[in-house]
Formats: C-alpha cells, structure tokens, sequence
C-alpha cells in the first residue's frame, strides 16, 4: 500500500487526473418512489459490498451486496425498491485490506453518524415547505449569531420543556420571560431587537456530543462527521434520521415566517478526526500532508482539508448548493476560511449567483488560518492578504476594526480606542469606511474592493464576550456599561456587513472564560433574565440598529462607497467624520464624533440645522426633534450622531 508521501503524488499525476475526476452530481443516495441508487467514489477499492440495516446502530446487516464498478472510481448499485429508512454502510476492500466506511456524501443517518440511511428527502418536507422563502431584504444587514441549544436551554426563555436546546424551540411562538407573557424571549425578541439574519453555529452532524447521551452535553460543533446531514442532538428524536432533517427544516420555516434570514456556519477546512470517511473511501486525497509526510495542520485541530483538489473542491461546492437548495440556508458562515483556496470560494460565489441572482445568498468567513498549511500547486489561500483576490460578495470579519475598537482578542488586558489604548485614531477612522480608505495608513486590511468585504464586529462566540473583554481592562461596572454602548455605536455606524455574539446587546457574560467551546451549557446558555435585568443596554442596541437602517451612506456596499464619508478628522482620543445619504434621506448628512476621553469634547465648526441623532444615553434621539446649538458636546466615552436634512 503507498504511503501518504507516494499518494500525494500519485494525485497530481495525469493517470489519476484523467481516469478518476468524476464530473457527474449524483454521488451519495438518490432516493424516490421509482427507487434507489447508491453512489460512492473510491478509486483504489478492489470491490465494495454495501451492507443494508434496519437500525442506525447495533445489530447485523439484513443484506450484503456486491457494487458494480462505473468509470472515474465510481461504485454503484441501484434498486427498483425505495428504500427510504433504510441505514448503509460501506465494506471496502483495497490491497487486500477491509475497510468500513460510512458514506461521505449521505444525506442522512442514524445516532451518531455512523452509519448512513437512504431518504425520499419529499418525506422529509414540513408542512407549507413548498411556500417557504428568504424573506424580503431590507437596507440593511445586520447578522446575530446563536447556537441551537444556547438560544432556548435557559428555563426563564419559557419554552417547552421537550424543546429546549432542540430544533423546535425555534417554533415556539410568542415566547415570554418565565412564561409572563410580559417580556418577549426567542424570536419575538430578536424581531423587537431589529436583526435581520440569524447565523447558527455548527447544525451539521458533528462528533462531539454523543447524540445518545444526556441533553446537558455541550460543543460548539465545529467538529464535521457528516457534512450534508443535520446534528442528532438538536432534534427530539436521534434514532430515527428522517427526524433531525424535517425538524431543522421546521426551523428554518419558523425564522422565516419570523422575518429573518438563516446563515449557516460551515466548516470545510477540517474534519472531526482523519479517521473519517474521507480518509476510509479514498486515503489521503482529502487532506493535505506536507512533504516531508508531515500532516498538515493549519486549523489546530489535526488536519486540513485539501480543497485545492478538484474531488475535494467539487464535494464542497456541492454541499454548498445542497444546505441552498434543500434547506432554504440564506448564506454562509466559512470558519477558517483562509484554509480555503480562492478559486474555490470565488466558484462557490459564481455558483450561487448564476442560481439566485448577484449577491442575493451571503458568504463571508474567517480570513485566517491557526498555523501553516500544506496547500498545493501554488493556490492562493483566501486570507485577508488575499482579499483582493476574492469576489467583492464575499465578506471577512475585520479583526483590525474588531480589535481597534476595544482591543486584542488574544491579549486579554489590551485595551483598544474606547478603553483607553493611545494612538487608535488611524485605524477607527479606516474602520469607519471598511478599510477602503486608510487616509493615515493605518495597519490592517488592505486591497478592499468593497465594504461589502468587511464583517464589522466587536464580538463573536470565539474569545471574550464584549462584556468580559471590558471588564478585564476597566474595573468599575458603570464604565463598563458605558463603554459596551460606545462600542455598539462606533461599529454600527462603520461601513461593512454588521455582525454580534447574541446576548452582547444585554452584557452577556461566561464569567470571564475565553473558549468555552465545550464548558457546561450552564454558563453557555443565553440567559433570558440578563436580558431584561439590563434592558436599558437592549433598547441602546435597538435604537442604533433602527438608526442604521436609515443611514443610506453607511448601509451602501457597494465599491465607490468609501467616497460617502468625508470630513474625517482627529484629535488624540477623538475622531469624527460626516456620512453623505441618499437626497431623499431622513437626513442628507449625518455627522458622527467618537469621543474616549474621559473628559467631554466641545464639537466644533457646526453651523445651523443639526438635531441629534444619538447621544451617550439615548440612542433614539432621533424619534424626538431635539434641535442642536451651534455648541455641544460629546459626553465622556461615548458616540454623538448628528443628523441635517
């Protein structure tokens, strides 16, 4: 059998290249009422004998069957019967070795992945399916991102006891604080906060939770197993694979109907363990190995996917188009996707733009990767160095805006512009036009086409809540408070896509922990009560987003944008530039002044007309008319907006 080092190789060769690049789409299970065909590509097998289950575990197969071997590695096998619930696996032979492997491309599956299941996926189709849509965008977007289980295992969210952590609690309606039916929890909340995309963390099949286990098991997910099925732990029913796929579909309908767009966290760059069934079916063409033999780590989580191959390429392009087409998933989330190569995340934009339309289906990620990485043939990585190579729809969380304003995400007691670090003002200013304009030549992102590149943010499930991040560099819980609006007010009125952790509009906190990606969901979940203890800060967050949405300067994604905000200045500790609107705007200009000091700074140079927009405390000034002297001032750490017709 050859090494990793003679399979590398044996890849790139022309033999491989001709013989084994399958074209056709139809790998997996195709499942309808005229029958079943099963589909795997595994080039080096000798033979393959599928192996039909009644159950998604335990128990001897009902039936083994001889594959057929088809052209380009292909292996197949076709019943006139639909076998809809019926579970699969694999047993391969190659070099006289058995494997058993289950189906990388499988659209379902029983507890815990590890064996496969054929569906009619129309049978997995909720009521009303048909009908379901995105709903129509409006100016602006502004993306809250949740966990499944974080968003209802808290008793005080008042869902159902059977619903908590799961698929359906997102379709519980009109859900209330400890069922008062006061306050609003769930989705009736985020509809009054004014987001308008839910990104969900991991909702694939990850191998972390054991999906037969207690439901107080806890993980972000970012561990793939099955990357075209949904996660077992999330529905009611782990066992039965039909039920995880309708009751994710039950909540994409719910967040519909509930005015939101769905995007979806995916992670391509690698997998839960090599002993995957990537690595079974085809050893080593799905991952990258340095020369030496060295596997490639480049996640920090034992392997990187070699998406630089076209197999590889061509299986996560379609997983893409699958979760779009089937699910009705809005956009997607890329975690590490500076792992990822350009071309392909440039043809994974093409794709979805030729189906729906230019830039109707988000896509963003993270520009970065954890270490080197192996890549081949001299690809280019899609990392923020790289940004200019990248469609102008396809957006990167800005971690210079992110640790510009409020400081490190990897040093804890590094503070930023509003807390107090010195010499800030170069990179805010950058911030506020998405990088597109660096008029001092700030460090940071650089070749930004568009701000439509940019994920403007502060937080994100990985770190620091924004609170905690506050408090290890500020001591008293007032300033805290102050800073965390000041700091919702400068991101929000930068240009880019916005982007918040969910419960930092209510000072979430994880007592101070900084990845709790598989800490109890006791300190996970969102707490309903927190957001009502601290609803002065919510309202804060509900008046910037309305505000934003009428800000036409800053909402533009488009390339000449940048060319909006004019009149940037700085002082030490203070910045301020003016927002050109639309002329049939609210306001025609928007002038906007970010003051750290801890002293108030008189705003200068203000001639007649002016009302305020948002101020220190109130962020909606600007419901109520209240004209502007030619002197004011900008309160100690805080946002001033000012609006002119």
């Amino acid at each position: 059998m050859k090494d990793k080092i003679e399979l590398k190789k044996y890849y790139s060769t022309k033999e491989f290249l001709e013989n084994y690049i399958y074209e056709g789409n139809n790998l997996g299970v195709e499942c309808t009422e005229e029958g079943t065909t099963f589909r795997l590509w595994s080039p080096q097998a000798e033979c393959i004998s599928l192996n039909l289950y009644q159950t998604g575990d335990g128990g001897n197969a009902y039936e083994q069957i001889p594959m057929k071997k088809e052209e380009k590695g292909v292996w197949s096998w076709e019943s006139k019967e639909e076998l809809h619930g019926v579970y699969y696996d694999y047993l391969i032979t190659r070099n006289g070795e058995e494997v058993r492997s289950a189906d990388p491309y499988a659209k379902a599956c029983g507890v815990n992945g590890l064996r496969s299941m054929a569906v009619n996926l129309k049978k997995t189709n909720p009521k009303g399916w048909e009908k379901d849509q995105t709903p129509e965008e409006g100016p602006e977007r502004i993306v809250y991102e949740l966990h499944v289980k974080e968003f209802s295992w808290d008793k005080a969210g008042g869902f159902p006891e059977e619903y908590r952590g799961k698929y359906k609690a997102f379709t519980c309606r009109h859900t209330t604080l400890n069922e008062d039916g006061i306050h609003p929890t769930g989705l009736d909340y985020l509809k009054e906060l004014g987001v308008t995309h839910i990104q969900i963390m991991p909702m694939y099949d990850y191998g972390s939770v054991n999906e037969a286990g207690e439901d107080t098991e806890f993980n972000w997910g970012y561990d793939p197993v099955n990357y075209n099925v949904p996660e077992g732990s999330y529905a009611t029913d782990a066992r039965h694979g039909e039920v995880r796929i309708r009751e994710m579909k039950e909540m994409i309908q719910a967040i519909h109907e509930a005015g939101f767009g769905v995007i979806m966290d995916v992670v391509y760059n690698h997998t839960y363990s090599l002993d995957s069934w990537f690595q079974r079916t085809v050893p080593w063409y799905f991952y990258r190995v340095f020369p030496d033999g060295k596997i490639s780590d480049g996640s920090a989580c034992g392997n990187d996917v070699a998406s630089e191959r076209e197999m590889c390429a061509k299986y996560i392009l379609e997983s893409v188009l699958y979760w779009t087409e089937e699910y009705h998933i809005d956009g997607f989330r890329f975690d590490l996707m500076g792992l990822l190569d350009v071309e392909l995340m440039n043809r994974i934009r093409s794709e979805l733009d030729q189906r729906y339309g230019k830039g109707k289906k988000i896509i963003y990620g993270e520009p970065w990767t954890a270490e080197q990485t192996a890549v081949e043939g001299g690809k280019k990585l899609a990392t923020k160095e790289n940004i200019g190579l990248l469609d102008e729809n396809i957006g990167a969380f800005c971690d210079s805006t992110r640790d510009g304003i409020k400081g490190s995400a990897l040093r804890t007691k590094e503070a930023g512009f509003i807390n107090g670090a010195e010499e800030k003002e170069d990179e805010i200013l950058a911030s506020v036009a998405a990088w597109c304009t660096n008029p001092y030549h700030a460090e940071g992102f650089e070749n930004v086409k568009a701000p439509s590149q940019i994920v403007t943010y502060v937080s994100a499930h990985d770190n620091h809540t924004l609170w905690d991040k506050l408090k290890e560099t500020v001591v008293e819980e007032k300033e805290c408070m102050r800073l965390n609006k000041m700091a919702a007010a400068v991101y929000m009125t930068c240009q880019g896509t916005l982007f918040f952790l969910s419960g930092e509009e209510f000072a979430r906190t994880k007592d101070g922990q900084d990845n709790t990606f598989k800490a109890p969901i006791t300190l996970n979940r969102l707490d309903w009560e927190k957001a009502w203890e601290n609803k002065e800060l919510v309202h804060y967050y509900q008046g910037l987003i309305a505000l934003r949405k009428q800000l036409s300067g800053l909402c533009d994604k488009s390339k000449d944008s940048y060319k909006r905000i004019t009149d940037m200045w700085k002082e030490k500790d203070v910045v301020g530039f003016t927002v050109l609107n639309d002329k049939k705007a609210r306001w025609s200009q928007v002038k906007i002044i970010y003051n750290a000091r801890k002293s108030s700074y008189k705003v200068k140079f203000l001639n007649d007309g002016w009302e305020i927009l948002s101020d220190a405390d109130d962020s909606w000034c600007w419901e109520k008319g209240i004209c502007v002297d030619r002197q004011i001032e900008a309160a100690p750490q805080s946002v001033l907006i000012l609006g002119r017709k």
